[in-house]
């Protein structure tokens, strides 16, 4: 089991100007800035529930309020690592698409192969744009005959794809149906959920799906998330009933040490998963992200972008977003912006993000760089606001490669 590497117990609240919260870091202080809270943002169903748990600070994602710090982010971490958190993620913002065409929509915009994915079976996808870049990467799940629910990064994939329906002439409806997801993640995520549903949640297969009852709460429970840990998204059906949904987890958890938390970027960069807009964007294609390349499937059907990706698999790329470990002190705070990286005094691409991980002891992050210096050991300068520190391009993920953590058996 890890250990803290710092005392720290829970986030108390915001009573006024002037009033810390527990382990907040002044790193991380110093490049916040206020937000404003209107209704020109998109609440969730959780968002007083998180307030209530002690969230200080939310950042904007879909149009929605993501809550982004209760407590010490190396608190945080072991939390997730050895116990159960609860993380609000309703700004995975759910696009249903539904009808007699539907099937063939959703293929027509992904270069995964959907024609063997089974109901209630889901596929973490790539959403294609016609010159072959990445448009999103959503989870995908397929809760239904001719029904699909693509649970998006940060970008308006859905309107994409309520235009290519209507241009392709499909029979075919795009919606975004009141569906919000939170995530149960960690090691002791399934006894959590296993007292509000029953051993049914073992029953629950990697990247599978299924719907619950949770005091008498209906909701759609899919084994996924965003930490390749063992857990869980409960996915709540309405825009109401989010904090007694809340609560419910969480006297679940208690006797686990739940605890709410933000999305835990150590976790995710150790695990290879990418945020859409700063790590990549339209402008990449999945043969420009190590990772990626294996989810251009072989497949008779076309798609958005088939022509291009084919032939950019026989032809290369000429850059590539990898690994990198960085020789610095421990990082306190995520990068507000890329970090240029150069190579014998000329800059040859940027770091995207990078963050202290506690389980590697080691700081870690994602690196655009040319094809021929993307081989895991290159050396590299990378410039960061305390100056020049040395790097090293590494492989992705950084652990557990074949996903057998949270693959793995839950009992």
């Amino acid at each position: 089991m890890l250990q803290p590497s710092r005392p720290g117990g829970g986030p108390e609240h915001r009573k006024g100007k002037g009033t810390r919260v527990a382990n907040e870091r002044e790193a991380m202080l110093a490049k916040s800035t206020t937000l404003y809270l209107g209704p020109w943002y998109r609440r969730s169903p959780f968002f007083e529930a998180t307030l209530r748990a002690g969230c200080t600070a939310y950042d904007v994602y879909n149009h929605m309020l993501l809550p982004a710090y209760y407590d010490d982010p190396g608190t945080e971490y072991l939390a997730l690592a050895n116990d159960v958190t609860l993380w609000d993620v309703a700004v995975e913002r759910t696009v249903e698409v539904s009808g007699p065409d539907a099937d063939r929509l959703v293929d027509m915009i992904t270069c995964r192969d959907l024609t063997r994915c089974a109901v209630k079976q889901g596929k973490y996808m790539l959403v294609t744009a016609p010159h072959g870049g990445i448009v999103n990467d959503p989870v995908l799940m397929h809760v239904g005959e001719d029904r699909w629910w693509m649970q998006l990064a940060d970008s308006d994939a859905g309107l994409y794809a309520m235009g290519v329906a209507a241009s392709a002439g499909l029979d075919a409806e795009v919606t975004f149906p009141d569906v919000y997801p939170c995530q149960v993640q960690g090691p002791k995520s399934g006894l959590t959920l296993e007292k509000l549903v029953g051993p049914a949640i073992y029953d629950l297969r990697y990247y599978w799906c299924d719907e619950f009852q949770i005091e008498d709460i209906p909701v759609v429970i899919t084994r996924t998330g965003w930490t390749a840990v063992p857990g869980f998204e409960v996915n709540i059906l309405s825009n109401e009933g989010g904090t007694e949904l809340w609560d419910a987890i969480m006297r679940a958890g208690e006797e686990f040490g739940i605890r709410a938390i933000a999305p835990c970027e150590a976790r995710r960069i150790e695990a290879g998963i990418f945020n859409y807009g700063s790590d990549m964007t339209i402008d990449d294609t999945p043969f420009h992200v190590m990772g990626l390349e294996r989810l251009v499937e072989d497949q008779p059907q076309d798609y958005l972008g088939k022509d291009v990706l084919e032939r950019i698999r026989r032809e290369g790329v000429d850059r590539k977003l990898v690994g990198i470990e960085l020789d610095m002190d421990e990082l306190q705070a995520e990068l507000e912006w890329f970090w240029p990286v150069h190579r014998d005094g000329r800059q040859v691409g940027r770091v995207t993000d990078a963050v202290w991980s506690p389980g590697l002891r080691k700081n870690i992050g994602y690196v655009w760089v040319p094809t021929e210096l993307a081989e895991p050991g290159t050396e590299l300068d990378v410039e960061t606001p305390e100056g020049t520190v040395q790097g090293r391009t590494a492989e992705i993920p950084f652990v557990d490669p074949r996903k057998e953590v949270p693959a793995g058996s839950l009992r």
